[in-house]
């Protein structure tokens, strides 16, 4: 059995909490979609059992806005000497390591949701699909540094493979 990789006592960068604003629009919109779209079939067929999917749906949504504040608080990432450690998730948490020279593209994007509130998302990737991230609701000035730091990481440490 491999040993456990012990975590870093150094303390977690965390996104803007202005992300949460951000997400909770997101989630707003998709619920307006996804529920409006549900409660047209109930209302134009008459179906009172329909009402029970429309409010099953809304308390989905209800409660998912409620745990983004804690969602939010749980994206954290640290540079270390040579990768790159993700974490996000409250219930099921995913921790992911990217080593500097494995990184192929440092992406930013910015949504117009983020952008009126001064936010930006970092994704970068590598050859492997499953170590892909996106570091959501970094201020811009952030996001546009620790893009340049990445790829000067990155560009470094290929030169030495």
């Amino acid at each position: 059995m491999p040993e456990r990789i012990e975590l870093p006592d150094t303390e977690w960068r965390r996104v803007s909490p202005k992300y949460i604003v951000v997400d909770v629009v997101g989630y707003l919109v998709t619920a307006l979609v996804i529920v409006g779209a549900a409660a047209v079939p109930t209302v134009l067929a008459g179906w009172t059992w329909g009402w029970w999917v429309v409010g099953a749906l809304a308390a989905i949504f209800l409660l998912t806005i409620a745990l983004t504040p804690r969602r939010v608080r749980a994206i954290g990432f640290q540079l270390r000497e040579d990768d790159l450690l993700f974490r996000r998730g409250l219930m099921w948490q995913r921790f992911v390591s990217v080593p500097y020279g494995r990184m192929q593209l440092v992406d930013i994007n910015r949504g117009p949701v983020a952008r009126s509130v001064g936010l930006s998302e970092l994704k970068f990737v590598t050859a492997a699909a499953a170590t892909g991230i996106v570091i959501p609701g970094l201020p811009e000035g952030e996001a546009d540094a620790l893009r340049d730091r990445l790829v000067e990481l990155a560009e470094s440490r290929r030169a030495g493979l």
